[in-house]
This record gives C-alpha cells, structure tokens and sequence, in this order.
C-alpha cells in the first residue's frame, strides 16, 4: 500500500505545482495590470517592481492554492480513471475513500499551511502592497489626479475635476479645490472653469493656474467658542486669473517602504482583527446609546405638560381638548417636530450604519479566512470525485469545471461579504456562506463515485418520456 500512496500523491503533486505556478501568474499579472497606471511612466526601478510583484504573489498564494488544488484533483483523478487505473485498484478491493486517503492527509495540511499564510503572511504582504501602491501613486502628483473623484492624496488639498484633457493632459475642467486645515475643517474653498497644471523639473510646487473662478474662505481662529464661530467673518472674491502653489516637496521624497496605512482588514493577523473588532463595538454602542437619549430628550418624552389643558378630565380625541385655533397651532407645531426629529433620526441612522458597515467587514475578513484555509479540503471533495466520474484528464475539459466552480465559490464568496457588511446577514454566515453551499455538493458527488455512478442519471429524465411514446406508439398501432 506504500507504494500505492506514493504513487497517488505523485500523480497528484506533478499537476498540482504546473497548475499552481500558473494561476499564481495569471493572478499576479491580473493585480499587475489594475495597478499598471500607478507605475508607468514614474520612473519607478525595477528593484521597486520586482518588490511590488513580489508582495502581490504572497497575496494571491492564499487564492491560487484552493483552484491548482481543484484543478489538479481533477486532472489527476481524471488521468487514473482514463487509464483504467481506478478500475484496477477498485478490482484489487481497495475502495475510492481508501485510494484518496493519502491525499485527503495532504489536503488537511494544506489547510493548515494556508491557515497560517492567511494568519502571518497575507497580512504582512497586504500591509506592504497597500502602502508601496500609495507610495507609487504619489511619486508624481499630476498624474495621480483623476477626473470625477475628489483627489486626497496631496496633504491638505482635496481636488476635483470633470475632465483631464491637452497634449500633456495638464489641462482641467470645472475645478473644485478644498483646501483642508490642521484642524481637518475645509474653510476654503476655490471654483474654476478652467486649470492649468504647471510643473517645473526640480521645483517642490505643484502649480495649479485657475482661470474664471470664485474664491470662499470663512476665518477662523484656533481657539473659539461656538459663540464666537456664529460671528466670524466670511471672505469671498470672484477672479479672472488665480495662482495656487501646493508644496509636493514631501510626496516627490519617494520612500518604497513609508507605512501609511496599518488597520486595513487585509492587514491584520486573525488576533488582530478580534482585538480591533473589540475596539469599535464599545464606541458603537456608546453612539447608539447617546443618540437614543438625545431623541429622548429632544422629543420631550421625560416631560408630561398636564397643565396645557385647563380641565382635569381629558377627552379621548387629543385635539377636541384645545381650541380650533390652538389646535390648527399643535397640528403645525408636530408635524414639524416630527419632520425636524426624522431628518436627526435618518442622520443619525446613516452614521450607525456606517459604523456597523466597517465593524460587520472585520468580522465577515474573520471568518473569511478561517473558511478559505478549509476551502482546500471542500474544493478537493469535489474535484476528485468529478475527475473519477468524466474519466478525462489534462488541461481542457478539467480546466473548465474548474474555473466554472472556483467562480460560482467565489460569487458566494463575495455575495456572503456584501451581505454581511450590509447588516443582511450576520458577518459568521457572510464569511461562511460559500464553504456551507459547497460542502453538501461534495459530499454528494463523492457518494456517487464511490458507488461509481454518474454526476445524474440522464435515463431518469428520459425513460419517462421514452415509456410514454412507446405507449402512445402501441395505442395508435391497436
């Protein structure tokens, strides 16, 4: 039986590495080529690129391995059974689950490799992909700008535009310029029709030459009262022609390894995640709660006004205790209370779903990962019981099955994500969601190859038919 074992786990890991090697570089040059506008045209070494692909091939590890895993069992339970080497094994009494054994080992360990890769290593490779993608992306400023979408990678500027156009493309349309304080507060803000992009080699100022615009600025003192903000002075000028320098000096210092960004969900260990989780849910409830109190509050619901009627016995009808002039009066005064506390209210409900969005999305990353290091064992339970049942192997009719699967588990996958983070679900199910469908359809399929049956049984659909025009057939004849 030793020799047996090591020849499965040979005629498994020969397709296995071929089929890993390339999903892992279709998948990096897919990520290469999303992130190819932040690269080109920065003069950016190849030392840097080759770090940045690197990163990206530890992240897409965790990915390639389930599919090469999924495509390798099929292809490799295919070969055997084309080759009429299971029905030798199965002839000698060694059953289905008995030959997989070996392999079914394998898998477990795979799982937990890909475990502590999703724990340890994905963190690590995404913190420094995030950051080495945004390090990239400010190298040069006038070409990170894109149109339709505030651009808050320059330190305290917030730009929009509609349209990038001219030879060198330093041409803006409709500009919108927020110029964000230490204080994180926009009190100025510009308007143009038109811009102009004037860089100089060497120079640490972006320019930005603004024609036909307006300019608004409220000013503001460091320390002020809520009072004294009521009376601050507000400035506002229309120009033909106005200059803007924006100091770039810190984002022309291109440092590959700068770590901007650490509390990404892709960017924490498993223990992370459930400390950071613990972190946002006090903060939440405290909002939740506050907010309530002050709806409470607002709504006067602590107070009973009993002496707003002049008589002690209250009629059932509200109104008919009040007079038709102080009752058109109240039906004014509450349905404006009521409007004012619905708009406070849907305020208020958009912030919380807000939170509950990025608390939900910690979780759902949680579990996330926990079911993709099992994913190995599910997509193996399917892919070696469909290779014993079409009997085919090599790359064509194993490739598709397997790229057909792999995207049905991942729209769940992401289906479960969204709905999670949408409040739909809870974040358990939302990162479970995928591996739960998946794990009854390979228990399925493998009782059918171990009673070596087909995936359906095609005569189950059509001897009803058949048995029913042979009757018609005889009746006719009769």
């Amino acid at each position: 039986m030793k020799i047996l074992d090591k020849y499965i786990l040979k005629s498994f890991l020969t397709p296995f590495l071929a089929t890993l090697l390339i999903i892992l570089f279709v998948l990096v040059m897919q990520a290469l080529w999303l992130q190819f506008d932040k690269i080109a045209g920065k003069g950016i070494s190849f030392v840097i690129i080759f770090k940045f692909l690197g990163y990206i091939s530890l992240m897409m590890i965790p990915t390639a391995l389930p599919i090469a895993i999924l495509l390798s069992s099929i292809m490799a339970m295919g070969n055997m059974a084309e080759n009429y080497e299971l029905a030798a094994v199965k002839s000698a009494g060694i059953s289905l689950k008995r030959f997989i054994k070996p392999l079914l080992i394998l898998m477990i360990v795979m799982s937990g490799i890909n475990l502590l890769f999703l724990n340890y290593i994905f963190p690590y490779a995404s913190l420094k992909t995030q950051n080495l993608i945004y390090n990239m992306k400010m190298k040069e400023p006038a070409l990170a700008l894109i149109p339709g979408t505030f651009n808050t990678e320059i330190p305290g500027y917030s730009i929009k535009f509609d349209e990038k156009y001219g030879k060198d493309e330093n041409l803006l349309k409709n500009v919108l310029i927020y110029e964000i304080a230490d204080n994180r507060v926009n009190n100025k803000v510009i308007t143009a029709k038109k811009g102009t992009i004037a860089n100089q080699d060497g120079s640490r100022y972006m320019t930005l030459i603004l024609e036909d615009g307006n300019y608004y600025e409220d000013i503001i003192k460091r320390k002020s009262s809520i009072d004294e903000r009521k009376r601050i002075p507000f400035n506002k000028a229309t120009f033909d022609q106005y200059t803007v320098n924006i100091d770039i000096s810190k984002i022309g210092n291109f440092n590959p390894d700068e770590e901007k960004f650490k509390t990404g969900r892709q960017m924490l260990s498993l223990k992370q995640i459930n400390f950071y989780t613990d972190s946002l849910v006090d903060p939440y409830k405290n909002y939740i709660k506050n907010k309530a109190h002050r709806i409470y509050i607002t709504l006067r619901a602590n107070k009973l006004y009993k002496d707003s009627v002049p008589h002690n016995e209250l009629k059932p009808d509200i109104l008919t205790n009040f007079s038709k002039e102080n009752q058109m009066m109240l039906v004014d005064n509450a349905s404006e209370l009521a409007k004012n506390n619905l708009d406070v209210i849907n305020s208020y409900k958009e912030i919380a779903k807000a939170k509950q969005k990025i608390i939900n999305s910690y979780n759902t990353e949680f579990h996330k990962r926990l079911a993709y290091s099992l994913a190995c064992i599910v997509l193996f339970f399917i892919g070696a019981p469909i290779g014993s049942i079409i009997r085919k192997g090599g790359f064509g009719l194993p490739m598709i099955l397997a790229i057909v699967i792999f995207v049905f588990y991942f729209f769940l996958n992401t289906l479960g994500d969204k709905m999670a983070q949408s409040n739909t679900i809870s974040p358990f199910l939302g990162g479970w969601m995928a591996t739960f469908i998946l794990l009854p359809l390979g228990y399925f399929l493998m009782r059918r190859a171990t009673r070596e049956k087909g995936i359906f049984n095609i005569d189950m659909f059509f001897q009803p038919v058949k048995d029913f025009f042979t009757r018609l057939f005889k009746l006719k004849k009769t």
